[in-house]
């Protein structure tokens, strides 16, 4: 995105923060719909669904159960790419909100771009009063809090998260009688050994193309140990005492953090990790001889289906030092939205609070793979049978897990973090820019997103 279409992006942006702020005393939404009803709590209710395709036959098994509990209330079900989702809500918002779902799917990436149109009701108050009180995974819970840009309410309901995971081949491990990389001692020491470019074996692979710069501050902030993405505290008022207007990006640590993290690069990696991808990273690492990658949870079907259970295993980023709390960077976390121009959120409610409940919670999530939000499902039997989902699940859940809230509430975050300094990332690996100009420059950038952003909400 260019200057100029950036400058018209964080303006019409600031307008929609504005017009929330100007209407919310109203009894009109900010897309001049109406505010919607509570309604009789039956009758038909919309359900978008954010990633439609691959998670519609569970969805559907949802849908069934509910409506069988339910029998005066019916779900119309409507798929929506992945791809296809937010430009799908904001074109449904701009032709004036009517036919916008009364219950949808959303992720934090683009959770307050809807907050600022908007188009969702708050639930801070309909989960204090229901039985999911107390029952969402608090680091969830302030992830969706912050990513909506509210110090006080939440606009989605936390259902699901992904993590950053390290993937190590425990039978090249095993070979090399080399420990579990559970230390940042052990994962540098595994890289060097498990290297032999002369026949072709590498102790890790990394992620140099595209979605490079979000693997690189798992690593980063994994290993520095500072456990706020502003100085001053982990939202974006600073509530630890500070201002909050500064990135930690290019905190000392996290330069000399990147600085190991880079030195890989072609010493212990292959020579193609320069342009991959993250489908790219994780087939390299599944069709050859590769100790370690680092990864989601979202590749672990895939390890699995290539190279068998006993041959893969996935632990969370070790913590800075032992000892040491662990830091772990936010990843996106799924929800369930409000919308506030629904005719009927008495039912709406009703579903949502169903699909977040312990058993249909953990049943979605077993089918996708990923973190149950709701802390109920933490017990069932498919978490143990998928040792790298409960051990992220566990770290997730620890008091002493320290999660750098990443600011996908700015505008200007999915350019800042992923194309407009992807290229440069590049330049860091092939040694023709330093990894401290590397990190001053991209936290310039956010610097002033952030000092926009706050400027507008104010």
């Amino acid at each position: 995105m260019n200057p100029r279409t950036r400058r018209a992006h964080r303006t019409a942006t600031a307008l929609a923060a504005t017009l929330t702020l100007a209407l919310t005393a109203t009894a009109c939404g900010d897309d001049g719909s109406t505010s919607g009803e509570e309604g009789s709590g039956k009758g038909t209710i919309t359900f978008w669904d954010n990633n439609g395709g691959p998670r519609t036959k569970i969805w559907k098994q949802i849908i069934a159960k509910f409506e069988d509990k339910n029998p005066d209330i019916t779900v119309k079900y409507v798929p929506i790419p992945i791809a296809n989702v937010q430009s799908k809500y904001d074109t449904a918002i701009q032709s004036g909100g009517d036919s916008l779902p009364d219950v949808g799917g959303v992720g934090t990436a683009y959770l307050a771009n809807l907050v600022a149109q908007g188009a969702l009701d708050p639930v801070t108050d309909r989960i204090g009063d229901s039985a999911l009180r107390g029952k969402l995974i608090k680091n969830m819970v302030e992830s969706v809090r912050t990513a909506g840009g509210d110090d006080k309410e939440l606009y989605s309901v936390p259902t699901s998260a992904n993590q950053g995971t390290l993937w190590y081949r425990t039978d090249l491990f095993k070979a090399a009688k080399l420990p579990a990389p559970d230390s940042w001692e052990n994962f540098y020491k595994a890289a060097d050994e498990l290297t032999d470019k002369g026949r072709n074996k590498f102790g890790f692979t990394l992620r140099g193309g595209a979605g490079s710069i979000a693997q690189a501050l798992d690593m980063m902030y994994a290993q520095s140990g500072i456990s706020s993405f502003w100085n001053g505290g982990d939202g974006p008022d600073g509530p630890d005492g500070g201002d909050g207007d500064k990135t930690t990006l290019n905190d000392p640590k996290n330069v000399a953090a990147l600085e190991e993290y880079i030195a890989l690069f072609k010493k212990v990696t292959p020579a193609a990790d320069l342009n991959n991808d993250f489908a790219k990273m994780v087939a390299q690492f599944d069709q050859g001889d590769i100790g370690m990658l680092q990864h989601n949870l979202g590749s672990y079907v895939d390890h699995v289906r290539l190279l068998g259970k006993d041959k893969i295993a996935g632990i969370p980023l070790p913590p800075s030092r032992q000892g040491a709390a662990r830091t772990i960077v936010s990843n996106p976390v799924d929800g369930l939205g409000l919308f506030k121009a629904s005719k009927n959120k008495a039912a709406a409610w009703k579903f949502i609070e169903f699909a977040a409940s312990p058993e249909m919670n953990s049943l979605w999530n077993e089918d996708v793979g990923a973190i149950p939000a709701n802390v109920g499902a933490a017990d069932d039997d498919w978490i143990a049978k998928a040792p790298p989902t409960k051990a992220a699940l566990e770290s997730l859940n620890d008091p002493r897990t320290k999660v750098v809230q990443l600011p996908y509430y700015l505008p200007d975050w999915n350019n800042i973090s992923k194309a407009d300094n992807e290229p440069s990332f590049q330049k860091v690996l092939l040694g023709k820019m330093t990894a401290k100009a590397f990190c001053d420059k991209v936290a310039k950038e956010l610097n002033a997103a952030q000092a926009d952003w706050k400027k507008h909400r104010s």
